[in-house]
């Protein structure tokens, strides 16, 4: 993947699920795609994510600013903040980082999600 590319489309990630827009979401990944979060057993294929983006994540709406974004050959690394309203009306305002590797037609075949959390 062309590292200009690879960074407009993950910049388009953040967009489109910040839009709500779950087939934008579904098209930036493959369709056998794996997603890795906390909280949350692993989601595998089109199915699993639309299922996820569309009732099972309880992010109500909110806006991702992405502060560092590194692409190294078919894997992009960002760091970013989010803040937002969660299903159940509270305020959600967090740091997080993504690993993403890009997969057939530079779309993204996976993404694991880490929150920046304490724990104790």
């Amino acid at each position: 993947m062309q590292r200009e590319s690879g960074d407009a489309h993950i910049r388009r990630y953040y967009e489109v699920v910040d839009a709500g827009d779950v087939e934008g979401v579904l098209d930036i990944f493959t369709d056998d795609a794996t997603y890795c979060r906390p909280g949350y057993e692993p989601m595998a294929g089109r199915e699993a994510l639309r299922a996820f983006y569309s009732g099972d994540r309880v992010i109500e709406s909110g806006r991702h600013s992405v502060t560092s974004l590194l692409i190294d050959g078919d894997e992009a690394f960002v760091r970013g903040e989010f803040n937002g309203v969660l299903k159940d009306g509270s305020d959600a305002h967090l740091e997080f980082a993504d690993f993403f590797r890009f997969g057939a037609d530079d779309r993204i075949a996976y993404r694991q999600t880490y929150f920046y959390a304490p724990l104790v």
